[in-house]
């Protein structure tokens, strides 16, 4: 028997069913893994982010021969596969700054409790800046995000009509980008949500990496000063 595993779930809250729809497994599966199984390590990523822990802490045996980089908290292996409340519960978090990079931007925009969590913070003081494709040359701007590039013009005009009235919530600054994204991301502070674009694959298939900051690597950094470069080149709304 998994104890901490078991302990975990019961800390979020979550119940074997609702573990299974989120990793879009079996329950049985799930019980398997409380029983002690060692999950596979996409599912070991995964779950670990689902309940706020570190992989080490939920199968010790895996501290050894962990080979993935201290800053990773999980991998998903699409877009539609990470549960939908990890983004507002992430946004919630920042005390400092929230930073969006993204094409059209409309997938965030429309996730139940985003927008009010971006207004919640803005109104807390912590700086919120939004990066979008502009309409005018959105087609293009996210590798495999749509076939149709009038159908991501009109997305990118939807997202702004949501994003738009932040700015009126406090320190809410959005700017309009032409740049081509080989990813798009959601920054809280030093933790991130990044789709890994890919070209011809809907942005939905698309891997997500969950991040958290750490003093021994720079992935985060990368990320973070990729988007710097696209802020500079963008221009703000007017």
């Amino acid at each position: 028997m998994n104890e901490t595993l078991c302990r975990a779930l019961l800390q979020a809250r979550l119940s074997e069913e609702d573990v299974a729809a989120c990793l879009q497994v079996d329950p049985k599966t799930v019980r398997r893994w409380l029983d002690g199984r060692l999950p596979y390590l996409r599912h070991r990523w995964a779950l670990a982010a689902l309940v706020g822990m570190d992989e080490g802490d939920l199968w010790p045996q895996v501290r050894a021969t962990r080979s993935r980089p201290a800053e990773v908290l999980a991998i998903y292996p699409h877009r539609d596969t990470v549960p939908p409340d990890i983004w507002p519960r992430l946004l919630a978090t920042a005390g400092r700054e929230i930073a969006v990079l993204a094409g059209d931007g409309l997938f965030l925009a429309q996730l139940p409790g985003v927008a009010d969590a971006l207004a919640a913070r803005a109104r807390a003081g912590v700086r919120v800046r939004i990066c979008l494709a502009d309409p005018d040359a959105a087609a293009g701007t996210e590798p495999g995000a749509g076939p149709d590039p009038a159908g991501t013009a009109a997305d990118a005009r939807a997202a702004l009509a949501q994003y738009g009235p932040l700015r009126q919530c406090g320190q809410v600054a959005i700017r309009l980008h032409r740049a081509v994204l080989p990813s798009s991301l959601c920054r809280a502070d030093g933790e991130l949500l990044v789709c890994q674009h890919a070209h011809g694959i809907p942005a939905g298939r698309s891997p997500v990496l969950r991040l958290r900051q750490a003093e021994d690597g720079d992935m985060v950094t990368a990320y973070l000063d990729s988007f710097e470069r696209v802020w500079a080149g963008a221009r703000p709304l007017g």
